[in-house]
């Protein structure tokens, strides 16, 4: 039948089925077959019900297993000496004692009822069940060897050659076609009334009789009215109608599913062996029903399985073959109706199965009938509804309504049947999933499906119920594949949103990350989910990683859509756009937090140290094309929130944490405050150094503020010293001390001012990078942070060259503007001017460090000021006498020579330090 089906599925329309339809139902199969092995665990693990229940239950079992011993014993005292009784089944023989007489422990065992020496006894091993094929196998063995072998074979044989003459007969016209339906029906009569007979005596064979006595007056029924013509339908129905109920009574009345099955498939074979082709389908499926009706009437009864799949696979089977061959769209109604008919009937014959096995302790739910259902009620809807709008997804919201209403129900009803509850609860998630892809777009099929999927892990994770988690982590997971493939098949890039964050776009980003954060804090911030599994934690941890990445990237993605396609919001500049990215960051670090205080989850206060990397990040993208802190006006405040967000997490994080976030945060306004003078000195005044000089302006000043005032700040300061003085001081300390080696190439212009030695912007930029790393190291080594060896050595020495570096471009400057001597290497090497002034400069400055020295007693520096001394007298004899003539040579010589003598009266060397004196007594 699967077969048949498949291969005629796209002349019945089912090509247009949605690939969501067969995903949903395979994952509800999938859930089934998971809570079915999870309960039976449980089951198994519990020992049982109460013992009020177990005492009913058995009552139950024994009045059954009287009834069948007093009918095997009825049916082996007509079994003629010397022949072997009728062999009974596997599950039978293993059932039956091998004492006469049954005692109470054994049987109880049997049934599954756990006995005192039971629960004391170890565990048997679990049960294997075979497979699909081997069971059928054994099922159709032991109904042909279970009983009356002979008999049962020849009722069937009967019953084909029955059908065959009535179809020859008509074909050749042998006899009156009345005489030929009266002949059948009364041997229908005569076998009834024959098996009646011999119920007590032959009860297998007597069985037999009577299915095929049920079986033959359907057929000579349905061909009385639907070959022939001679019974008119209204007189049919209620015959049929009497011959269905005599059917189920008598199987009903002698606890025979053979009967059933018997006189069931030979109404459902009747139409089949009769057909010529053509005929109304009305008068099909209208018989059907009643056959469906009696097998639902004796499933009120009765548990018979195979009755049960008999009528549904010839149901829904010839169903499909006859819509795929058949079917047309002015057949609508009719076929919709009995679809509908049958669909109920079903539902109905699993749910009274299941009620009728409550006796048992195993197979409480029917998973064919289940889930077989509905799947197969959908696929033939979906052909019904093909080509109308929006039929399909209002007959999986018919379907989703249908089954919480029964689900409801079967849990007040019949609490203890939970499983089937589950099952049934679980179908009507799995198409209300669906209703959303068949009437809505994929972005909105993604929103419903994550907050669909957030729903069912809390409910998983509440109940306990791992397939009910994994189910909704799949439709999270499917959720975002929606969203992938309508992003895939339109192009979002290219069509501006009409608000910004207010669209579906955004919205389907937004509901995904919420329902992954949700998810993330049941499995991770709760401790009953680590309570019930030790690795839920990780799939958490997981969902948090997944969900953040969905809401920053979502956000930022959605600002730049909106400027990139619009190039203004609201009168706002493009450049705002990053302003409102920071703004975004601090948001998301504010809600997380408050998320964090609300939900007590500890992963939520990792957005507030990710936000100082981001807004260095933007500050330093907006430094780039902008004046960061006047054009881009919410980064300024983006970075006071931010630091309103590191105190108030003060106590939450260690120093290890807090430090760096700390120490970044300040970098990060140090850039800003430097780039922000830099390009406005550039727009005020274009000339000169002025602009140059901003780097120094604002990296000294906030070095200054940092060692000088701001370190006497309780907080941030003083708290995280080490993140400000040191890591967040000494980039700039380095910075300064690198623009002031480059400022050698600058010629240090006032413009339009006039320029006066150390009083132009340039000269006073170096002076405040030199006070500010000087209160710097000041502080450094008030608070203990300074560092000791062979870098303390080094720094004087470092100052001492870069200080006299800066002073003989300083001279030089002053000479390229009051002389107007040009400011190039070439021209300055040239100049005798700058020669001489150079040579007496020198000549100064050692004599200024030789002195200090001497009243210091400082042997080292005295030295070093007298090797350059040295180096000025060389430099006069080899260079300036050769180069230099006139007035130039004579002041230079002049000049040297004077401050020579003075150096050698007022700074002797000073005394070598005797490493002796300082131990002598």
């Amino acid at each position: 039948m699967g077969v048949a089906f498949a291969l005629n599925s796209d002349a019945f329309g089912f090509s247009a089925i949605p690939a969501y339809g067969l995903i949903g139902a395979l994952l509800g199969l999938l859930v089934a077959r998971l809570a079915r092995n999870q309960k039976a665990d449980a089951a198994a693990m519990d020992g049982g019900s109460s013992l009020s229940e177990r005492v009913l239950r058995l009552e139950r079992l024994v009045g059954r297993l009287q009834a069948e011993m007093a009918t095997r014993q009825a049916g082996s005292a007509t079994t003629p000496a010397g022949q072997p009784g009728p062999s009974l089944p596997e599950h039978d023989q293993r059932a039956v004692p091998a004492a006469a007489t049954p005692t109470p422990a054994p049987l109880l065992a049997e049934q599954g009822v756990a006995t005192p020496r039971d629960r004391s006894a170890a565990a048997p091993p679990p049960h294997v069940l075979p497979d699909p094929l081997e069971r059928g196998l054994r099922a159709a063995r032991a109904w042909l060897l279970g009983g009356n072998t002979m008999a049962r074979v020849g009722i069937v044989v009967l019953f084909f050659g029955v059908a065959f003459l009535l179809k020859y007969a008509a074909d050749n016209d042998l006899l009156p076609i009345e005489l030929r339906l009266t002949g059948v029906a009364m041997t229908a009569i005569a076998l009834l009334g024959l098996g009646w007979r011999l119920r007590e005596r032959r009860h297998a064979y007597g069985l037999a009789l009577q299915g095929g006595g049920v079986g033959m007056l359907y057929l000579t029924i349905f061909a009385s009215t639907r070959l022939y013509g001679l019974l008119p339908v209204g007189l049919a129905l209620p015959l049929m109608i009497a011959i269905c109920v005599l059917g189920a009574v008598l199987a009903v009345r002698q606890d025979a599913a053979t009967l059933a099955f018997m006189g069931s498939a030979g109404g459902f074979l009747a139409p089949l062996l009769l057909s010529s082709g053509g005929g109304s389908h009305i008068a099909l499926f209208g018989y059907y029903a009643l056959l469906n009706a009696g097998i639902l009437a004796m499933a009120w009864f009765k548990a018979w399985r195979p009755l049960n799949l008999l009528g549904f696979s010839c149901t829904f089977g010839i169903g499909a073959v006859w819509g795929a061959s058949a079917y047309q769209s002015t057949l609508f109604a009719s076929t919709e109706f009995f679809l509908l008919l049958f669909f109920l009937m079903y539902v109905g014959i699993a749910v009274c199965y299941a009620i009728r096995r409550d006796l048992s302790l195993t197979h409480h739910v029917d998973g064919t009938l289940v889930f077989g259902t509905p799947l197969l009620a959908f696929l033939l809807q979906a052909g019904l509804v093909r080509g109308k709008p929006f039929a399909l997804a209002y007959s999986a919201l018919t379907l989703a309504a249908f089954y919480l209403a029964l689900a409801t129900w079967l849990r007040r009803r019949h609490p203890r049947l939970s499983l089937l509850c589950d099952a049934i609860l679980a179908l009507a998630l799995i198409f209300l999933s669906l209703a959303v892809p068949l009437a809505f777009t994929s972005l909105a099929t993604s929103a419903v499906w994550a907050l669909e999927g957030a729903g069912l892990v809390w409910i998983g994770v509440r109940q306990r119920r791992l397939p009910t988690l994994i189910l909704g982590l799949l439709l999270q997971a499917g959720s975002a594949f929606a969203f992938a493939v309508d992003i895939g098949a339109t192009d979002h890039d290219h069509v501006a949103p009409p608000m910004l964050a207010l669209n579906s776009h955004y919205l389907g980003i937004l509901m995904i990350s919420l329902a992954a954060l949700f998810s993330g804090w049941r499995l991770h911030g709760k401790a009953e989910a680590r309570d019930w599994l030790g690795w839920l934690p990780d799939i958490g941890l997981g969902l948090f990683v997944w969900g953040m990445l969905w809401w920053s990237l979502g956000g930022f993605d959605e600002i730049r859509r909106y400027f990139d396609l619009r190039g203004s919001f609201h009168g706002l500049a493009h450049n705002d756009a990053l302003g409102i990215c920071a703004l975004f960051g601090v948001l998301t670090a504010g809600l997380a937090r408050i998320a964090r205080r609300g939900l007590d989850w500890l992963l939520m206060r990792w957005p507030a140290l990710a936000l100082p990397p981001l807004l260095a990040l933007i500050g330093f993208s907006a430094s780039l094309f902008y004046a960061p802190l006047s054009q881009v006006v919410a980064l300024p405040v983006a970075l006071a929130l931010s630091w309103l967000l590191l105190y108030r997490e003060r106590d939450d994080f260690g120093p290890d944490l807090l430090d760096p976030s700390h120490a970044l945060s300040f970098w990060t306004l140090c850039v800003l405050l430097s780039v922000e003078g830099w390009r406005r000195l550039g727009d005020w005044v274009p000339e000169g150094a002025w602009q140059w000089s901003a780097w120094a302006y604002g990296y000294g000043l906030a070095l200054l503020l940092l060692a000088g005032p701001g370190a006497r700040l309780a907080w941030p300061v003083q708290r995280h010293r080490r993140a400000y003085l040191l890591w967040g001081g000494g980039p700039l300390a380095a910075l300064l001390w690198g623009w002031s080696v480059a400022s050698v190439f600058s010629d240090g212009g006032a413009a339009p001012l006039f320029y006066l030695p150390l009083f132009n912007p340039l000269d006073v930029a170096q002076l405040l990078a030199a006070l500010a790393v000087a209160v710097w190291l000041r502080r450094l080594r008030i608070d203990n942070l300074f560092f000791d060896g062979v870098g303390a050595g080094i720094l004087p020495a470092v100052a001492g060259a870069t200080g006299f570096v800066w002073l003989n471009v300083a001279l030089l400057r002053t000479l390229h503007h009051w002389t107007d001597v040009p400011y190039t290497l070439h021209a300055l090497g040239a100049s005798t001017l700058v020669q001489a002034s150079v040579s007496v400069f020198w000549t100064a400055c050692a004599l200024t460090i030789m002195v200090v020295s001497t009243r210091r007693g400082n042997r080292v520096p005295w030295l070093i000021g007298a090797g350059l001394l040295g180096i000025t007298v060389i430099k006069l004899f080899l260079f300036d006498l050769s180069f230099l003539s006139g007035i130039s040579r004579i002041v230079a010589f002049i000049g040297v020579g004077l401050l020579l003598l003075l150096t050698g009266y007022v700074s002797p060397l000073p005394p070598r330090k005797l490493e002796t004196s300082a131990s002598a007594p």
